[in-house]
Protein backbone atom coordinates (compact mmCIF):
# COMPACT_ATOMS: atom_id res chain seq x y z
CA UNK A 1 0.00 0.00 0.00
CA UNK A 2 1.40 3.09 -0.92
CA UNK A 3 -0.84 5.72 1.58
CA UNK A 4 -1.69 4.93 5.32
CA UNK A 5 -3.96 2.14 5.87
CA UNK A 6 -6.64 4.33 7.65
CA UNK A 7 -6.74 5.93 4.11
CA UNK A 8 -8.61 2.74 2.56
CA UNK A 9 -11.40 0.77 3.38
CA UNK A 10 -13.77 1.36 4.49
CA UNK A 11 -14.70 5.22 3.64
CA UNK A 12 -15.33 7.79 6.31
CA UNK A 13 -17.74 9.61 6.66
CA UNK A 14 -15.87 13.24 6.13
CA UNK A 15 -14.81 11.47 2.88
CA UNK A 16 -18.85 11.24 2.31
CA UNK A 17 -19.96 14.64 2.65
CA UNK A 18 -16.16 16.14 0.30
CA UNK A 19 -17.72 14.16 -2.06
CA UNK A 20 -20.84 16.01 -2.60
CA UNK A 21 -18.45 18.89 -3.66
CA UNK A 22 -17.65 17.58 -7.59
CA UNK A 23 -14.74 20.10 -7.50
CA UNK A 24 -12.73 17.99 -4.93
CA UNK A 25 -10.86 15.77 -6.90
CA UNK A 26 -8.08 15.30 -3.99
CA UNK A 27 -11.06 13.40 -2.32
CA UNK A 28 -12.66 12.11 -5.92
CA UNK A 29 -9.21 10.70 -6.21
CA UNK A 30 -9.10 9.09 -2.95
CA UNK A 31 -12.83 7.53 -3.29
CA UNK A 32 -11.24 5.89 -6.89
CA UNK A 33 -7.75 4.83 -5.73
CA UNK A 34 -10.21 2.95 -2.54
CA UNK A 35 -13.00 1.26 -4.97
CA UNK A 36 -11.94 0.93 -8.09
CA UNK A 37 -9.95 -2.43 -7.59
CA UNK A 38 -13.05 -4.31 -5.41
CA UNK A 39 -15.45 -2.85 -8.34
CA UNK A 40 -13.31 -4.63 -10.61
CA UNK A 41 -12.34 -8.01 -8.71
CA UNK A 42 -16.30 -8.15 -8.81
CA UNK A 43 -16.78 -7.88 -12.54
CA UNK A 44 -14.36 -10.40 -13.23
CA UNK A 45 -15.33 -12.44 -10.81
CA UNK A 46 -18.91 -12.22 -12.69
CA UNK A 47 -17.50 -13.35 -16.17
CA UNK A 48 -16.75 -10.04 -17.86
CA UNK A 49 -13.54 -9.52 -19.79
CA UNK A 50 -10.37 -7.10 -18.52
CA UNK A 51 -11.93 -4.11 -20.92
CA UNK A 52 -15.68 -4.99 -20.16
CA UNK A 53 -14.75 -4.54 -16.05
CA UNK A 54 -12.44 -1.54 -16.93
CA UNK A 55 -15.91 0.08 -18.43
CA UNK A 56 -18.32 -1.01 -15.73
CA UNK A 57 -15.51 0.18 -13.16
CA UNK A 58 -15.83 3.93 -15.11
CA UNK A 59 -19.40 3.85 -15.04
CA UNK A 60 -20.29 3.41 -11.80
CA UNK A 61 -17.80 6.12 -10.65
CA UNK A 62 -19.60 8.08 -13.17
CA UNK A 63 -23.14 6.87 -11.09
CA UNK A 64 -21.76 8.06 -8.38
CA UNK A 65 -20.89 11.27 -9.21
CA UNK A 66 -24.24 11.75 -10.42
CA UNK A 67 -26.15 10.36 -7.46
CA UNK A 68 -23.87 11.19 -4.42
CA UNK A 69 -25.83 14.59 -3.86
CA UNK A 70 -28.81 12.40 -3.42
CA UNK A 71 -27.10 10.00 -1.25
CA UNK A 72 -27.54 10.73 2.74
CA UNK A 73 -25.68 8.18 5.01
CA UNK A 74 -28.49 6.57 7.80
CA UNK A 75 -27.94 3.41 9.37
CA UNK A 76 -31.28 2.92 9.92
CA UNK A 77 -31.79 2.97 6.02
CA UNK A 78 -28.86 1.18 4.72
CA UNK A 79 -25.08 1.68 4.19
CA UNK A 80 -22.64 3.38 1.85
CA UNK A 81 -21.61 0.03 1.13
CA UNK A 82 -24.79 -1.42 0.45
CA UNK A 83 -25.01 1.49 -2.02
CA UNK A 84 -22.30 1.20 -3.92
CA UNK A 85 -22.58 -2.32 -4.27
CA UNK A 86 -26.13 -1.63 -5.89
CA UNK A 87 -24.46 0.84 -8.33
CA UNK A 88 -21.80 -1.93 -9.08
CA UNK A 89 -24.64 -4.61 -9.43
CA UNK A 90 -26.48 -2.56 -11.75
CA UNK A 91 -23.83 -1.48 -14.23
CA UNK A 92 -22.74 -5.30 -14.66
CA UNK A 93 -26.00 -6.50 -15.21
CA UNK A 94 -26.41 -4.16 -18.26
CA UNK A 95 -22.98 -5.03 -19.09
CA UNK A 96 -24.02 -8.67 -19.52
CA UNK A 97 -27.29 -7.98 -21.04
CA UNK A 98 -25.49 -5.92 -23.90
CA UNK A 99 -23.51 -8.59 -24.42
CA UNK A 100 -26.32 -11.07 -24.56
CA UNK A 101 -27.62 -8.91 -27.39
CA UNK A 102 -24.84 -8.31 -29.37
CA UNK A 103 -23.92 -12.13 -29.33
CA UNK A 104 -27.64 -12.68 -30.58
CA UNK A 105 -26.61 -10.00 -33.73
CA UNK A 106 -28.74 -7.30 -31.79
CA UNK A 107 -27.04 -4.17 -30.53
CA UNK A 108 -28.50 -2.10 -28.02
CA UNK A 109 -28.28 1.75 -27.57
CA UNK A 110 -26.13 2.48 -24.72
CA UNK A 111 -28.49 4.76 -22.54
CA UNK A 112 -32.01 2.52 -23.76
CA UNK A 113 -33.73 1.22 -20.68
CA UNK A 114 -33.53 -2.65 -19.86
CA UNK A 115 -37.03 -4.16 -20.21
CA UNK A 116 -36.48 -7.33 -17.40
CA UNK A 117 -34.91 -6.67 -14.21
CA UNK A 118 -31.88 -6.95 -12.25
CA UNK A 119 -32.97 -9.92 -10.49
CA UNK A 120 -33.90 -12.00 -13.70
CA UNK A 121 -31.01 -11.20 -15.27
CA UNK A 122 -28.47 -12.16 -12.92
CA UNK A 123 -30.83 -15.31 -12.26
CA UNK A 124 -30.19 -16.14 -16.39
CA UNK A 125 -26.53 -15.77 -15.86
CA UNK A 126 -26.50 -18.03 -13.11
CA UNK A 127 -24.79 -14.87 -10.66
CA UNK A 128 -24.46 -14.27 -7.40
CA UNK A 129 -23.09 -10.99 -7.71
CA UNK A 130 -24.15 -9.83 -4.17
CA UNK A 131 -21.60 -12.55 -2.58
CA UNK A 132 -19.07 -11.88 -4.42
CA UNK A 133 -19.19 -8.41 -3.43
CA UNK A 134 -19.30 -9.22 0.11
CA UNK A 135 -16.01 -12.08 -0.30
CA UNK A 136 -14.53 -9.03 -2.40
CA UNK A 137 -15.02 -6.21 0.53
CA UNK A 138 -14.09 -8.83 3.03
CA UNK A 139 -11.07 -9.38 1.26
CA UNK A 140 -10.17 -5.81 0.77
CA UNK A 141 -10.94 -5.63 4.84
CA UNK A 142 -8.55 -7.77 5.57
CA UNK A 143 -5.92 -6.61 3.74
CA UNK A 144 -6.16 -3.18 5.30
CA UNK A 145 -6.12 -4.78 8.44
CA UNK A 146 -2.82 -6.53 7.85
CA UNK A 147 -1.52 -3.46 6.31
CA UNK A 148 -2.03 -1.95 9.76
CA UNK A 149 -1.18 -4.90 11.71
CA UNK A 150 2.30 -5.12 10.11
CA UNK A 151 2.95 -1.60 11.14
CA UNK A 152 2.64 -2.97 14.63
CA UNK A 153 5.18 -5.86 15.01
CA UNK A 154 8.41 -6.52 14.09
CA UNK A 155 9.59 -7.51 10.68
CA UNK A 156 10.51 -10.87 12.15
CA UNK A 157 7.33 -11.56 13.93
CA UNK A 158 5.37 -10.99 10.56
CA UNK A 159 7.69 -13.02 8.22
CA UNK A 160 6.89 -15.82 10.66
CA UNK A 161 3.11 -15.28 10.48
CA UNK A 162 3.30 -14.27 6.44
CA UNK A 163 4.67 -17.68 5.69
CA UNK A 164 2.78 -20.12 8.01
CA UNK A 165 -0.44 -18.39 7.56
CA UNK A 166 -0.98 -16.56 4.36
CA UNK A 167 1.34 -18.97 2.48
CA UNK A 168 0.39 -21.43 4.01
CA UNK A 169 4.09 -22.72 4.79
CA UNK A 170 4.00 -25.85 7.29
CA UNK A 171 5.31 -24.48 10.69
CA UNK A 172 8.53 -26.68 11.14
CA UNK A 173 9.53 -25.63 7.01
CA UNK A 174 9.10 -21.81 8.23
CA UNK A 175 11.29 -22.59 11.67
CA UNK A 176 13.89 -23.91 9.61
CA UNK A 177 14.16 -21.40 7.19
CA UNK A 178 13.90 -18.43 9.17
CA UNK A 179 16.24 -20.23 11.49
CA UNK A 180 13.77 -19.75 14.90
CA UNK A 181 12.19 -22.26 17.39
CA UNK A 182 8.78 -23.76 16.04
CA UNK A 183 7.12 -22.21 19.22
CA UNK A 184 8.04 -18.84 18.13
CA UNK A 185 6.27 -19.60 14.92
CA UNK A 186 2.97 -20.66 16.81
CA UNK A 187 3.66 -17.95 19.23
CA UNK A 188 3.70 -15.23 16.20
CA UNK A 189 0.51 -16.58 14.72
CA UNK A 190 -0.93 -16.43 17.65
CA UNK A 191 -0.19 -12.52 18.64
CA UNK A 192 -0.68 -11.33 14.97
CA UNK A 193 -4.10 -13.36 14.61
CA UNK A 194 -4.94 -11.89 17.54
CA UNK A 195 -4.43 -8.45 16.59
CA UNK A 196 -5.58 -8.59 12.85
CA UNK A 197 -9.00 -10.09 14.41
CA UNK A 198 -8.98 -7.26 16.20
CA UNK A 199 -8.52 -4.39 13.74
CA UNK A 200 -10.69 -6.09 11.45
CA UNK A 201 -13.63 -5.51 13.80
CA UNK A 202 -12.40 -2.31 14.13
CA UNK A 203 -12.82 -1.65 10.34
CA UNK A 204 -15.69 -2.86 10.31
CA UNK A 205 -17.77 -0.71 13.38
CA UNK A 206 -16.30 2.07 11.37
CA UNK A 207 -17.82 0.82 7.87
CA UNK A 208 -20.60 3.48 6.16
Amino acid sequence: MTQNADEYLPTRHSLLVRLKNLDDQTSWKVFFDQYWKLIYSVCRRSGLSDAEAQDVVQETIISVTKKIQGFTYDPTYGSFKGWLKRLTQWRIADSIRKKQYQNQGRRMPREEPLQTSLAEDLEDTGLDIGKAWDEEWSNNLLAVALAKVKQQVSPKLYQMFYFHVCKRTPAKQVAERLGVRLAEVYLAKYKISALLKKQVKNLEARSL
